[in-house]
């Protein structure tokens, strides 16, 4: 999977679940999921890397977004995401999410080596905090060795989590040099990820029940 699947691809695949499903909150949720997958892969192209990683992490949310009945909200995100990727990996028969994993090993060692996008190291910024917060990058390596799929890939979207938090918080400049690398090493991340964690979708989730979606069209 060298070159991710395009929005294209994907709707083309999922056309037979379409039909036979109907706009069913599974379809509904793929058909958001797409929409702005797809206005990040043009906005990728575009060299946005910014609006792409904000458009891919809508994207995720379409897919792994809960409602809190007893609420009345959507719950918390990151336990949300946290439950979904492990639910992916757990429907990954063929191995999509787990060969993007090692397709892109020096990609995602070079996301944990980055202390700017460790909440650990924000709480006392430092060269000693600095320093701490690369051990999962050296902790990865092991997992690897190991195929602990679940460990790298949570480890991973919390530092893409931190830096999303951080552009829809307001927390840094649009375009700012001090984060390009961040910025871009996780765009790129979520577009080898995303297409991945679709397919599956589409191969071996579409008769899954993925909990109460929030915000259905209403008519």
């Amino acid at each position: 999977m060298d070159t991710p699947f395009t929005v294209r691809d994907l709707r083309r695949r999922w056309k037979p679940h379409k039909l036979r499903l109907g706009n069913g909150d599974t379809s509904i949720r793929f058909h958001r999921a797409c929409s702005w997958l797809h206005r990040a892969q043009i906005t990728e192209c575009l060299i946005d890397h910014d609006i792409a990683l904000l458009s891919q992490w809508i994207a995720f949310n379409s897919l792994y977004g809960q409602w809190d009945a007893a609420a009345q909200e959507p719950m918390r995100d990151k336990v949300s995401w946290q439950r979904f990727i492990g639910r992916i990996l757990e429907l990954d028969q063929d191995g999509c999410v787990s060969a993007t994993l090692v397709e892109q090993k020096p990609l995602v060692l070079g996301i944990l080596e980055d202390e700017h996008v460790s909440q650990f190291f924000w709480k006392d910024p430092g060269d000693k905090r600095a320093q701490q917060s690369k051990k999962a990058m050296y902790e990865a390596r092991t997992w690897y060795l190991g195929g602990n799929w679940t460990m790298i890939l949570n480890r991973v979207m919390e530092r893409i989590y931190f830096l999303r938090c951080q552009l829809v918080h307001g927390a840094a400049t649009y375009q700012s040099d001090l984060n390009r690398t961040a910025v871009q090493r996780s765009a790129q991340m979520m577009g080898h990820l995303l297409p991945a964690m679709l397919i599956v979708w589409i191969d071996h989730g579409a008769d899954e029940d993925w909990g109460s979606m929030c915000y259905p069209p209403l008519e």
